[in-house]
């Protein structure tokens, strides 16, 4: 058995899963305090005989281990949540392996090791709700480096009658000040599951994530493109996020996912609302070995 947790700023859910993925027990644990929280974390797991743990966690994050603040959830503007140690505090109470690494990129190894992208050695996995993540695998490996990738922050084009300013505290207009939930709910003065109906909404919303997707397949060339999170529950939106791929790629990627497959290659988490859960208990997986 293997534990899970899957990190977020709203909510943290905790699990416990076999090595083929399944989730057997879980909880949802409204994110208060660090104190609060965590202390309800530990009571879940407190007396499970988990043989590893995996934590995906919203960040940014220290994923270095040399550093005296690996573990910690460093600079997010959540609040309460600077330099909270997250494996320093499960370490206290479970003598067992610790795998750490962002939310998306544990949905990305979770949707590698059982989901839409089973069977590929490279997928992205882009997460669009209050916030916008994006993690990455290329070659089997999860893409680190100076950091871990903050792929939702990049600049993208600002559509031409767009007049929102942009929400991100520190960009203001990149990707994620554009097209994370609470940018449509500003704009358009409704939450984005009130507007289902409302094509010029959605119509706004592709072009923003298709640029960013554009970028992401130019730079790290992704066998899957897999897109979850709130906002991407408006299925509506997969067709026209794909048909404006195509549109910006303009016949330059000469591929079969771009031109004969694309309804294949940018796709639903083949876990569903699972993906970050199934990612702790790859991440424990990996972290056991």
């Amino acid at each position: 058995m293997y534990g899970s947790i899957e990190a977020g700023g709203t909510k943290f859910v905790c699990g416990i899963g076999n090595e083929n993925g399944e989730i057997l027990e879980e909880i949802t644990i409204p994110t208060t305090t660090p104190e609060e929280t965590l202390s309800q974390v530990v009571e879940f797991f407190k007396g499970k005989e988990i043989e590893a743990l995996g934590i995906g966690s919203f960040g940014p994050v220290d994923l270095n281990p040399d550093n005296p603040t690996y573990g910690f959830i460093t600079t997010t503007p959540k609040k309460h949540w600077s330099n909270a140690d997250l494996v320093g505090e499960m370490k206290k109470h479970f003598d067992v392996p610790i795998g750490f690494d962002t939310d998306v990129n544990a949905a990305a190894l979770g949707e590698m090791e059982w989901g839409a992208a089973r069977g590929l050695d490279s997928c992205l996995y882009m997460t669009v709700g209050t916030g916008i993540g994006v993690g990455a695998i290329s070659e089997g490996r999860i893409v680190h480096g100076m950091l871990h990738p903050e792929m939702g922050h990049i600049r993208v084009r600002r559509h031409e009658e767009d007049a929102y300013e942009g929400g991100c505290p520190f960009h203001g207009d990149c990707l994620e000040g554009l097209a994370a939930g609470p940018a449509i709910e500003a704009r358009w003065g409704q939450k984005g599951i009130e507007l289902a109906d409302k094509m010029e909404v959605w119509e706004l919303e592709a072009f923003y994530i298709a640029q960013a997707l554009v970028n992401y397949i130019l730079v790290l060339s992704p066998k899957r493109l897999i897109l979850g999170g709130g906002v991407m529950k408006q299925k509506h939106l997969f067709p026209l996020v794909r048909e404006q791929v195509v549109k910006l790629l303009n016949g330059y990627i000469q591929h079969e996912n771009i031109l004969e497959k694309i309804d294949e290659y940018i796709v639903a988490p083949g876990l569903g609302d699972h993906a970050g859960l199934c990612g702790g208990i790859a991440l424990a997986k990996k972290a056991a070995i």
